[in-house]
């Protein structure tokens, strides 16, 4: 029981900072395209508190948290989002452009905080054995959180970071056209995370495009950030 208990603060903990982190990022970007207003607005900061949004940071990831521990034992899926960084793009010299690099310095950061995850494992040979164990549960969990985050956020889906970068790179009559499934974007997350999947497995058909795209992806790319870090792996 204590040792869940701590597993889950772990990677409570682990999350609060790569989530905070990508949002920042983001107002980072625009910031440096010319646009203050997530400056203005006390955004630009590595408070988690600022970023938090009642529904999406605390009561659903609670309520999938609790539910799940209570009916499976465990946790095997979790949904969320920060409040998200206010961006005028009208501010920008190529406003599409803009919120492209906006978007993808979200993700970007992820990467980032995952390869000095990598770059930490290093130092875990050097601390006491009583140490080791959780600094190690606590890096790997970190690694993992802001690849997951990273890999989610580029699924090219509205208003998903990587649906925005889409619409930055489209010819601008099919940007229009994908801009504009951003009304639907959430609908279309949560039932591509829970609907279809539940609905599948009741007619005997599994489909699960988000968790396979993510098993799929998440192996490949944390052997990557490792390997990037310098770290040695058995083939």
């Amino acid at each position: 029981m204590i040792s869940n208990i701590v597993s889950i603060a772990i990677a409570v903990i682990a999350a609060i900072l790569a989530i905070t982190l990508h949002e920042a990022a983001h107002g980072y970007a625009a910031w440096a395209l010319g646009d203050d207003t997530a400056k203005r607005a006390g955004r630009l900061s590595l408070n988690p508190l600022v970023h938090i949004d009642k529904v999406g940071t605390i009561l659903l990831p609670g309520f999938l948290l609790i539910s799940q521990l209570m009916t499976i034992g465990r946790i095997a899926i979790m949904f969320g989002w920060a409040k998200p960084v206010p961006v005028s793009a009208w501010r920008f010299p190529n406003p599409r452009r803009g919120m492209m690099f906006v978007a993808a310095a979200g993700p970007a950061m992820n990467f980032f905080l995952a390869w000095l995850a990598g770059l930490a494992v290093h130092g875990v040979d050097y601390l006491p054995d009583t140490m080791a164990d959780g600094a190690f549960e606590f890096i790997d969990s970190f690694m993992l959180m802001n690849l997951v985050l990273a890999l989610f956020n580029l699924l090219p889906i509205p208003p998903l970071d990587g649906g925005r970068i889409m619409v930055g790179l489209l010819p601008q009559e099919a940007a229009k056209a994908w801009a504009g499934i951003e009304r639907y974007g959430i609908v279309i997350v949560l039932l591509l995370l829970f609907i279809l999947p539940e609905m599948s497995r009741d007619f005997g058909h599994p489909i699960d495009p988000v968790r396979d795209f993510l098993d799929e992806l998440l192996p490949r790319a944390r052997n990557l950030i490792l390997r990037l870090s310098g770290n040695v792996l058995d083939d």
